[in-house]
């Protein structure tokens, strides 16, 4: 596969929202379900996604933090990033990350209990788009 440029991949990521994100259990089975990083995001090889810190999702990451995010286009654009998750509670950054369209789950904004980030540093993002096709591998 042609090696890509993290530059490569952020242009193909920089309009995408939804993907699915993809976890382990103790039992290692595993979990899969949609996530929004919130659209128009200037990918800089961390996926940043906000939930619950009692959900599963986030119980799953605290005992395997490997995850993998896949994302798709109507035009057959494909993208697997694949990296370890971590768990973010701190105001600061949950205050850089804010959308206001987040408050239909998230009513009281940052301050809403129990309120966390899952980060994704992909390791590894691979795409596939019609004829072309690249990997980028983070050093």
């Amino acid at each position: 596969m042609k090696k890509a440029s993290l530059k490569t991949i952020a242009e193909k990521m920089k309009d995408l929202d939804f993907c699915m994100m993809t976890t382990r259990d103790g039992r290692q089975t595993l979990h899969s379900r949609p996530m929004s990083n919130n659209g128009k995001v200037d990918y800089d090889g961390d996926s940043w996604f906000f939930t619950f810190s009692d959900s599963n999702k986030v119980r799953q990451i605290e005992k395997d933090d490997k995850v993998s995010l896949v994302y798709q286009t109507d035009d057959m654009l494909f993208i697997e990033c694949y990296g370890t998750a971590t768990i973010v509670t701190d105001k600061k950054i949950l205050s850089d990350k804010w959308v206001d369209s987040l408050e239909q789950w998230f009513p009281d904004g940052i301050e809403t209990p129990g309120i966390c980030l899952i980060k994704v540093t992909s390791q590894r993002v691979t795409f596939w788009h019609k004829d072309e096709e690249g990997e980028y591998i983070s050093s």
